[in-house]
């Protein structure tokens, strides 16, 4: 598919949905299923001995809003395998190329399909999805930059003061955070998501992998089970932003993470308070202002709703990528990683790595 092609795609799915947003929401997923396929280039440049790459793949879970359809590779490495970080599921493609390999390629080609995903939060039903006593002790737990004590602990029972239920808290939090961070264009990649140093510098700027990350850990400071997703865009937005979409068929730059809570009596429950201040940075003109009709429907509608011209890869926090000679830990797996001759490669510098992702829609 090329760009004019990827475009009017898009084009005309927008066609049958108002704008910016509609009002009424859907009892779990809204739209039909749209089908995307990716294809993820990877070239080790200059390598340096045994060479060995982590592609992240699509979320195996089958849900209302996203099923994975299957994943290709070739190439002219020595092994290859699906691979898991163990803790949280999330899976990957491990690769490793001889020492003798003079210009180590592997192309990953990843097919699912997706559809807008909406839950009312105020809609209770006595057939939601529960946790178990194990699962809200590990969805309330710590992770290395994302702390539930001290500070956070503390910030976290000054917004909550006086709520009770978990959509209570989990909204005034969503709701300081739209007030009180902002995204900032110089942070690298999508953000570490340190919300301690965050916190205790004062300084709440960053991208949706920090801004999102102090929602999770805010909530379960407060005691409200929720996580990051991590993923990529894949298409422009049908809901007339241009800041929530990409514009070209290269999308090796677009990751993007999101978060849940869970509510009792409802289930998990989808937000992006990270998306609302990317709306008041970058939708044309740039810099809205809060009460911009836009940012407003944005943070009235990501409370509760995705808009899957995204890809869910995982959910995982302080991921040991298997097999790696450099015994290499990332706080998340959302961008392709390398190394070569036993040292890490920036995955953050595609350009420098090497690596390129193409998306392109199919038959869902």
């Amino acid at each position: 598919m090329n760009r004019r092609e990827f475009l009017s795609a898009s084009a005309a799915a927008a066609a049958v949905t108002a704008l910016p947003w509609r009002d009424a929401l859907a009892s779990r997923t809204t739209g039909e299923w749209r089908g995307y396929e990716i294809v993820t280039r990877v070239t080790i440049q200059k390598p340096q001995g045994v060479s060995r790459a982590w592609v992240p793949l699509p979320m195996t879970d089958e849900t209302e809003w996203q099923s994975a359809l299957g994943n290709d590779w070739k190439g002219n490495f020595s092994s290859a395998r699906v691979a898991s970080d163990g803790r949280y599921g999330a899976t990957m493609l491990q690769v490793e190329w001889a020492a003798a390999e003079a210009a180590p390629v592997v192309e990953v080609t990843s097919r699912f399909r997706t559809r807008d995903r909406l839950v009312d939060p105020a809609k209770r039903s006595a057939d939601a999805e529960r946790l178990s006593a194990d699962e809200r002790a590990f969805y309330t737990s710590a992770t290395e930059f994302i702390p539930t004590d001290g500070i956070v602990r503390d910030t976290a029972r000054d917004i909550t003061k006086g709520k009770r239920s978990d959509v209570e808290k989990a909204e005034a939090i969503y709701q300081w955070i739209v007030e009180n961070t902002f995204r900032d264009p110089k942070t690298r990649g999508c953000g570490w998501g340190d919300i301690k140093s965050m916190l205790e510098a004062g300084n709440l700027g960053g991208k949706c992998g920090d801004l999102n990350a102090m929602f999770v850990g805010l909530c379960r400071a407060a005691g409200v089970p929720a996580r990051d997703v991590y993923g990529l865009r894949v298409a422009p937005s049908i809901h007339n932003y241009r800041s929530l979409g990409v514009g070209s068929p290269n999308v090796t730059r677009a990751q993007h993470c999101r978060a849940e809570f869970f509510a009792q009596g409802v289930g998990w429950v989808p937000v992006d308070p990270a998306d609302v201040r990317k709306v008041v940075l970058e939708e044309p003109p740039t810099n809205l202002a809060i009460d911009h009709p836009m940012v407003v429907a944005a943070r009235k509608r990501l409370f509760g709703s995705w808009e899957m011209n995204w890809l869910a890869y995982n959910s995982g926090h302080d991921v040991t990528l298997p097999g790696s000679s450099a015994g290499t830990k990332i706080p998340y797996l959302m961008y392709v990683n390398g190394e070569t001759g036993g040292k890490a490669l920036d995955q953050l510098d595609p350009d420098a790595f090497r690596y390129e992702i193409r998306s392109s829609g199919v038959k869902a």
